[in-house]
């Protein structure tokens, strides 16, 4: 049975000043939950949205949500267990290669 990974999207509404045309960090977020489960169906994961203005209670999550405004990250940033995968525009590619490494396993499309 594989471990659960973690897929954390960190972005705001507004749209990140570098990243004009780019969808929404919330549109990320849901395009790439839409993809992981295409691509690793009946394997499981977690994917957590986490707005960089208002994050949760949780100290590890508020802790790198104000990393990201104070380092003036591009977001949204996306974490694969606390990994940072992708900024501003992240590609699938790398997502999917690195839930690969903890033994996730593509199933090819219908």
């Amino acid at each position: 049975m594989l471990k659960p990974v973690e897929i954390t999207v960190y972005g705001a509404e507004e749209i990140c000043a570098s990243c004009v045309n780019l969808p929404s960090s919330k549109e990320t977020y849901e395009w790439i939950e839409a993809a992981v489960k295409r691509k690793f169906p009946n394997q499981p994961f977690s994917i957590t949205y986490v707005d960089i203005f208002n994050p949760p209670e949780d100290d590890h999550k508020k802790s790198f949500a104000k990393r990201v405004i104070e380092e003036d990250l591009f977001y949204p940033v996306v974490l694969v267990e606390d990994c940072i995968i992708g900024e501003g525009n992240p590609r699938l590619k790398n997502i999917f290669a690195e839930m690969e490494k903890y033994g996730y396993k593509a199933e090819p499309s219908p």
